[in-house]
């Protein structure tokens, strides 16, 4: 006797639910009981859905990473030049009202570091999505050493800036950082090649 197919869409909607309630409760309050009260479903459907709770919250981590790159990248456009990617990076990641996701995000980060065999998936990509699209908006013409180097210094300033305003809460002197070095990008576009 088979069991009953998984419905995927079914799946996908627990799924945004789960990562809603992990962004609102955070990364530690994460457990069968507690996810499938607030979702009103039973524990049993979560597990249906997702085996394991370590398998639930790879998928979290998934959708987390998804939908923060979905979002920024609606947010960049269609072949943004390199100033202009970054600003809406920062412009988005920096959102008051999307702190929480972002301190789940470095909550997951960390663990992630930590376990990084479960975690791999997450690993691989949290740096790739980003690398790929920075790189791209430097133009087809940019050496793939330069872009590469260059894109590797906007992730790391920028996670490194939302970091501290996440800590400090400090927005004016982080905001202020940020503006200084968005506006190096625009100085590079701009200086002669």
């Amino acid at each position: 006797m088979a069991g009953r197919p998984v419905d995927h869409q079914r799946r996908a909607e627990l799924l945004d639910a789960v990562v809603d309630y992990t962004v609102e409760h955070g990364f530690s309050e994460l457990s069968w009981r507690p996810v499938a009260a607030a979702l009103g479903v039973s524990p049993t459907t979560l597990v249906h859905r997702f085996g394991t709770k370590e398998q639930m919250l790879v998928a979290v981590l998934g959708r987390l990473r998804e939908r923060i790159f979905a979002a920024t990248s609606d947010a960049i456009g269609e072949r943004p030049d390199l100033p202009a990617a970054a600003r809406a990076v920062w412009t988005r990641t920096s959102d008051p009202q999307r702190g929480a996701e972002f301190r789940l995000f470095f909550a997951v980060y960390g663990n992630a570091l930590q376990a990084p065999r479960q975690f791999a998936g997450f690993l691989d990509r949290v740096v790739a999505d980003w690398m790929a699209a920075l790189c791209d908006a430097q133009g087809p013409g940019t050496d793939p050493a330069t872009a590469a180097r260059t894109a590797t210094l906007v992730i790391a300033t920028i996670r490194g800036l939302l970091l501290d305003l996440l800590a400090t809460g400090d927005r004016d002197r982080v905001q202020d950082a940020a503006e200084s070095f968005l506006a190096t990008l625009n100085a590079t576009e701009n200086a002669p090649h």
